[in-house]
């Protein structure tokens, strides 16, 4: 017996989950299939994102910000706390608490919206055929018949060769948030979004942190300037920042793990206790398909058209599977535009607007643009920056590092990207998305009142500093 769909989404993650809840609220009839298990074996919807990535390293990132703030700065505000303690344990279930109830909202929303939620491997046997393999012993073998099938199955990380996963000593981003004490030495092979982001965790926790990084520079994905600022901070703290080192080999040695790279023509072997390997993710493909010719790049992303439409008629793509940048934003908006379009209307997701962040301390964020980018298409453009060392906002929380900086095109003064790195960055890059989709100046945030005494004010100083004209800071000629 089969189940009759007019959508079927294959995934649970943020891509997934959300086109599902839009098809339920356009009235589809909808199921979304995904085989997300957690490590004891029961099912959750919410991917990666929700069970083993977003959600609980930002818990972790919290956590580790308030015991490090707490040892070294509470004196600071002239406040005793005595001998700060650490329970790693206590830390763990407070993060898989927040991400236990995020999942089970997810549930409860599929059932508002009349979505059957399916645990199961989903794979698409013909155009308008999902067979679903049960991944919990309750699980049954089902056939699902659908006039739409949404492939949003996400992405996994890239596993190196010479440093397999063995889930103790060599693990991937997921298991490094599971670590039931600190390492006294962590090594860390790439110093990306995600290694920098767990790498912080731990330093702040009391780890001896390695970031060995194979590109030259430090986050080449952000503005250069953002990413030499942050550097500084993070050396600051501690962070052991190597670029421009290679990784040949990593073995594990009785309770060590040996790892030798290569950098400035000279072998280098370090020793950890524990090491993380963020070096990426690759799409989630594997049993996807079974005798249906969808095209993938040669890099195994699924093709898809400007209306997420595969090779094969019937059959769309989102998210991570589809490459671009992986974020969990980029892939919910993704997965509402593909429904929407699928309702017949008239949706775009604009990929010049996209934030990116990284929640460290401090955090980057950013928008649009590079200045490096900016002259390589040869715009020509003004700039201008303010540090948080004089928003007074910044001074009051102890956290007055950092700056912003805006780029604006010289003709039209439109905004062209915007980029941070401070306190509470990841909410305030929120308000220069708001203003590039609406084709925003620097004149147009300077003319905006920026309540005081608030990290805000940062943006509005950055966009009068643009023109020649910040109040609160030293203008530079640029």
């Amino acid at each position: 017996m089969s189940t009759k769909y007019d959508i079927v989404v294959i995934g649970g993650g943020p891509a997934g989950y959300v086109a599902a809840i839009r098809a339920g609220q356009l009235g589809f009839k909808t199921a979304c299939v995904d085989q997300w298990l957690n490590r004891d074996g029961s099912h959750a919807f919410g991917g990666t994102c929700l069970n083993a990535g977003c959600i609980p390293s930002k818990a972790l990132l919290e956590s580790s910000e308030l015991y490090e703030r707490t040892k070294h700065e509470a004196e600071t505000h002239g406040i005793g706390v005595g001998e700060v303690t650490l329970d790693v344990a206590k830390m763990l279930e407070r993060k898989d608490g927040i991400a236990k109830q995020l999942t089970g909202g997810v549930q409860a929303l599929f059932k508002a919206n009349k979505v059957d939620g399916i645990a199961g491997t989903g794979t698409i046997t013909a155009k308008d055929t999902v067979k679903v393999t049960p991944v919990t012993d309750d699980g049954e073998e089902q056939e699902l018949k659908a006039k739409h099938i949404i492939i949003a199955s996400g992405s996994t990380p890239v596993e190196l060769p010479m440093a397999k996963f063995d889930g103790d000593k060599i693990v991937d981003s997921w298991g490094a948030l599971e670590f039931d004490e600190v390492p006294k030495r962590l090594g860390v092979i790439g110093a990306g979004v995600i290694g920098v982001e767990l790498g912080s965790v731990w330093s702040r926790l009391g780890s001896e942190t390695v970031l060995i990084e194979a590109m030259p520079d430090f986050l080449p994905i952000a503005d250069a300037a953002i990413a030499k600022d942050a550097a500084r901070q993070f050396k600051k703290q501690g962070l052991d920042i190597r670029l421009g080192a290679k990784v040949s080999k990593a073995e594990v040695k009785g309770d060590e793990v040996v790892v030798e790279y290569e950098a400035k023509d000279k072998t280098e072997t370090l020793t950890f206790d524990k090491l993380i390997v963020a070096v990426g993710r690759r799409p989630e493909t594997a049993k996807l398909l079974d005798g249906v010719d969808v095209k993938l790049s040669d890099r195994g992303f699924v093709e898809v058209d400007a209306d997420y439409k595969t090779s094969v008629d019937g059959i769309y793509a989102v998210g991570d599977v589809i490459g671009g940048m992986m974020l969990a934003h980029k892939g919910e908006e993704e997965g509402v535009a593909c429904v929407e379009k699928i309702h017949g209307e008239k949706v775009e997701v604009n990929y010049e607007t996209i934030p990116s962040v990284i929640y460290t301390m401090p955090e980057v964020a950013w928008v649009g643009k590079t200045e490096q980018q900016c002259k390589d298409e040869g715009l020509d453009v003004n700039i201008g920056s303010f540090p948080f060392a004089a928003n007074g906002r910044a001074k009051a929380m102890e956290q007055a590092i950092g700056q912003v900086k805006m780029i604006a095109d010289a003709k039209t003064d439109r905004i062209l990207g915007v980029h941070m790195v401070g306190p509470y960055v990841s909410e305030l890059v929120a308000e220069m998305v708001v203003a590039m989709e609406f084709g925003g100046t620097a004149e147009d945030i300077c003319l905006i009142m920026h309540a005081h005494p608030t990290l805000s004010e940062a943006v509005h100083e950055a966009a009068f500093s643009v023109h020649g004209r910040a109040i609160h800071a030293m203008n530079k000629k640029r």
